[in-house]
């Protein structure tokens, strides 16, 4: 994926967006009534008086994906306990930076009280998140994190490292892995700098290096979070290495191209496939044997927690109680876990 700059990108996506920008600005007008004539030269941006509802600014990477629909259910369901508003906004399909940053500067044009962030890049995400804390509006975020975390009031996420570990351990088991033998085996992410799959690669490798040095990783590609560059990824893979016996789809949406492409070249149970996220469609997939492995993350609750430790935050100003890092454990689902556990895990879809 090329790097990516803030500056010129409002221009560049101004055509693409203007759907979603309109929708945004309607559900935003509701929650900040316009001031008086009187009053609007030099104020647009000001909040209504103390008493008005507590707004939650919520950015991610892909709408689209299970993963953060999943997320936007728990969050949704803590914003109506706790009696806040939630703005949720992201690019629709598109996990990029060049895609979310104008999201993100739109969002806290309007000032809420509170911002939640899943960076695309750590780096490319850090003025978003600086120029939010310099304005006095609260950051944390979630799933994936910015480079300088000093200054974000949390940050929750699974644990990348083991969830990486367990998936090379479960991809030697399904390969019936035997020393003094070489499998090659690709890797496929979303984006070569998003720290949840920097994390989950480093996990994998280290554990092939302490117990597989038979495993050799011949290649990685990206899709930033589109299920259809996946496929087409794997099927380049699978006309390259005619002797392919692994792939770690190291995100749902990797995993659910990867297993299409595994289905059609009619090679489940030949190349092992294991995969992150446990959409409901890759559960169903697990089940009939497509994945040797899925990793399932708590993404309902990471949203869930977000919202709860950030009112707590804003109804509080202080920070008692609040982790300032919490790291969820990630469930190993084979096609052998009990059907409660699968049904447990599986990402709520409504």
């Amino acid at each position: 994926m090329k790097q990516v700059h803030s500056a010129g990108l409002r221009s560049s996506r101004a055509s693409r967006r203007v759907g979603a920008m309109a929708a945004t600005a309607l559900a935003l007008a509701s929650i900040f009534p316009v001031a008086s004539a009187s009053a609007q030269a030099g104020a647009s941006n000001l909040k209504p008086a103390a008493t008005h509802k507590l707004v939650i600014a919520y950015n991610m990477g892909a709408e689209a994906d299970p993963f953060f629909i999943a997320m936007y259910i728990g969050a949704k369901a803590e914003a109506n306990k706790l009696g806040v508003t939630l703005v949720w906004q992201g690019d629709p399909s598109v996990y990029s930076p060049s895609t979310q940053i104008p999201i993100a500067e739109e969002l806290l044009a309007e000032h809420p009280d509170g911002f939640v962030i899943s960076p695309t890049d750590p780096k490319a995400l850090q003025p978003v998140v600086n120029q939010a804390i310099a304005e006095g509006i609260p950051v944390a975020n979630v799933d994936t994190h910015v480079q300088d975390l000093s200054k974000v009031l949390t940050f929750i996420t699974g644990n990348n490292q083991q969830g990486g570990a367990v998936a090379a351990d479960a991809m030697a088991k399904a390969m019936h892995y035997a020393p003094g033998h070489t499998y090659e085996v690709t890797v496929g992410m979303s984006s070569p700098t998003t720290t949840t799959n920097t994390a989950r690669l480093a996990g994998f490798k280290a554990e092939i290096a302490k117990k597989y040095p038979g495993i050799k990783i011949v290649s990685e590609a990206y899709s930033e979070s589109q299920p259809a560059v996946a496929n087409t990824n794997v099927n380049n893979w699978l006309t390259k290495y005619p002797n392919l016996k692994g792939i770690f789809a190291i995100d749902g949406t990797n995993a659910a191209g990867a297993a299409a492409a595994i289905q059609a070249h009619g090679l489940v149970g030949k190349v092992a496939l294991v995969g992150y996220d446990a959409y409901a469609n890759n559960v169903q997939l697990l089940k009939q044997g497509v994945f040797a492995a899925l990793i399932a993350q708590q993404p309902a609750l990471e949203g869930q927690l977000e919202i709860q430790y950030m009112v707590k935050f804003l109804r509080t100003h202080s920070r008692a109680g609040i982790p300032h890092e919490l790291t969820l454990p990630n469930i190993v689902l084979t096609p052998h876990s009990p059907a409660a556990v699968l049904a447990k895990y599986t990402y709520p879809t409504a």
